[in-house]
């Protein structure tokens, strides 16, 4: 990572540990998040598939080529003339063997050494990608955790306001219809409050079915997310340099382009060279002797280069496209980033007014300046909003920790 990349990214992280104990508020232990992403099903397939290519780059170092042996008996029946015929048992064997020419064999270690490169790099892909879901699923129960607790306190508050209202009803002092819209507005709330925890309830199990061993710990508090440290350009730098999809994109090139060479090389055929022995004439003759097998290259070869050649600019092209669409993916991350926090510093500082002027429409329904379905109508605006800013709250957390985790600047697992 370049220096002016790493101080910004650090300064980055910096600022979220200066509001919170932790240095990233909010999400699970960093211990238990590797534990948990290590014993990923998809993560275990990539670590299973480098294996496979540590089997297939042995496998192409060795050679396609192996030691034949041919063996074969016949008998040779001679006719003199005005003789009898005379018969002779006879036999032969054959040893022969393929070989690759100069630069072949480098170029098939190569290409092995290439697709452990690529599977390995893979293996740290599925792990980014189980990590982003992880991020994803984990604030999905968060925002539903927050839903569950805002209405918790709503019908709370109505609980109080309805014994309020029914004392009032008691010393003559309210109507029969103010107690029963309290009754209507605490009976709304509990009803909310119930679909609430069974969202809530249905987002953790999901998420334990989805990543077995995450402790599901409440927060005790939602950390203001701090304001992001850096350009657009630098942050994109930082992405595309940590980008296992744009390395696997670009190794997948270089594995296409060593393809092509060597079948460029396999144009000029592989000579095949045995020696042979035979016995003949029932031993009285014996036979030793050396042979060489060039195959004579047709259409096919070419047409194979060919084909490789156009794979490589295929992969080449396909590189291009995952640089733009990360490019572009990266771009909109930040300023989504960016812009969630400015929603949620607005969705703050209106759920603050509409509490203030909740809390002044009770004091006025106190000394009898206003009525009950005005003070239950600023209530209700009074706990959207704040509803609001809670999910604003996390949906800027969750932004700026996905920014940092297509850094590499935390969960860095490889």
């Amino acid at each position: 990572m370049k220096i002016g990349h790493f101080l910004l990214l650090t300064a980055a992280i910096g600022s979220c540990g200066a509001s919170a104990a932790e240095p990233t508020p909010n999400l699970p232990p960093t211990e238990a998040v590797a534990r948990v992403l290590r014993a990923n099903l998809s993560v275990q397939a990539a670590a299973g598939q480098v294996r496979v290519e540590e089997a297939n780059r042995s496998r192409l170092e060795a050679g396609p080529y192996e030691w034949n042996l041919r063996l074969g008996a016949h008998q040779r029946r001679v006719t003199p003339s005005g003789a009898p015929d005379e018969r002779y048992n006879e036999w032969n064997a054959q040893l022969e063997r393929p070989l690759r020419l100069p630069g072949k064999s480098s170029a098939d270690a190569e290409i092995g050494a290439l697709g452990v490169a690529i599977a390995e790099t893979g293996q740290g892909d599925a792990l980014h990608e189980a990590s982003r879901g992880l991020l994803r699923y984990w604030f999905v129960w968060l925002k539903e955790n927050a839903a569950a607790a805002q209405w918790g306190e709503q019908l709370a508050l109505l609980e109080r306001q309805t014994r309020a209202v029914q004392r009032r009803q008691q010393l003559g002092d309210a109507a029969r219809l103010e107690s029963v819209q309290a009754e209507a507005a605490l009976a709304q709330a509990e009803a909310q409050l119930a679909q609430a925890r069974a969202r809530r309830t249905t987002a953790g199990e999901d998420l334990r079915r989805r990543f077995p061993g995450l402790p599901l710990n409440e927060p005790e508090r939602i950390a203001e997310p701090p304001v992001i440290v850096g350009s657009e350009d630098e942050w994109l730098a930082t992405i595309l340099e940590h980008s296992h999809e744009l390395a696997v994109a670009r190794g997948e090139v270089r594995k296409a382009q060593a393809l092509a060479g060597r079948a460029g090389r396999d144009k000029l055929p592989d000579p095949t060279l045995g020696v042979q022995v035979s016995r003949e004439r029932g031993g009285e003759e014996h036979v030793l002797g050396a042979y060489v097998a060039i195959p004579l290259p047709g259409g096919a070869r070419q047409a194979t280069a060919s084909a490789a050649l156009a794979e490589a600019d295929v992969a080449a092209s396909r590189e291009a496209a995952v640089m733009q669409k990360i490019g572009a993916e990266a771009a909109a991350l930040y300023h989504s980033a960016n812009e969630a926090r400015a929603t949620w510093t607005a969705s703050r500082n209106a759920a603050d007014r509409l509490q203030r002027a909740a809390e002044m429409t009770a004091r006025a329904y106190q000394l009898g300046e206003g009525s009950l379905s005005e003070l239950l109508n600023a209530r209700r605006l009074a706990n959207e909003a704040m509803l609001t800013a809670r999910v604003s709250q996390l949906e800027a957390l969750e932004l700026r920790y996905r920014l940092l985790l297509d850094a590499h600047q935390i969960w860095d697992l490889d």
